[in-house]
């Protein structure tokens, strides 16, 4: 399992349930084949900006609101080079082999302003769910991406 598909199964974990440790992570994560270190699960959960809250019976691990999420750049680094458009797509560069780990994140957030992604080795092709809303989808995708 790489990294993006590690990502992607930490988050649906958390988001399905009550996880109170990050042992409880690992052993959900060994069932769906993926083993990690301690340490590479919470690099993991930094990078998705999880957080331990307390309730009922202990705490769980929580994923921020969709809205509130940061900067695309404090999970992938500098891997977003450049973010262009024309008058009906909008094209991200990113280093050799982000670009699915970009467009993820992408689909994943939801935005009003996304029908989809297309993802190639380092360039995702983001397809605006009208023409209408380019400018804006632009300005949230420099926002996430771009953000220092």
């Amino acid at each position: 399992m790489n990294k993006t598909e590690r990502i992607y199964a930490v988050r649906k974990i958390i988001a399905s349930g009550a996880v109170g440790s990050q042992e409880e992570l690992k052993r959900e994560l060994a069932k769906e084949g993926c083993r990690v270190t301690q340490a590479t699960l919470s690099r993991d959960l930094k990078d998705l900006g999880a957080s331990w809250v307390p309730g009922p019976g202990g705490g769980r691990y929580a994923l921020t609101e969709p809205g509130t999420v940061p900067p695309l750049r404090t999970l992938l680094g500098a891997s977003v080079t450049d973010i262009a458009a024309n008058e009906t797509l909008v094209l991200i560069r990113t280093l050799p082999g982000a670009a699915g780990t970009v467009a993820e994140f992408i689909d994943s957030q939801r935005f009003p302003e996304v029908l989809g992604t297309v993802a190639g080795d380092n360039t995702v092709l983001v397809i605006p769910s009208s023409v209408r809303r380019l400018a804006q989808l632009l300005k949230v995708l420099k926002n996430k991406l771009l953000a220092r």
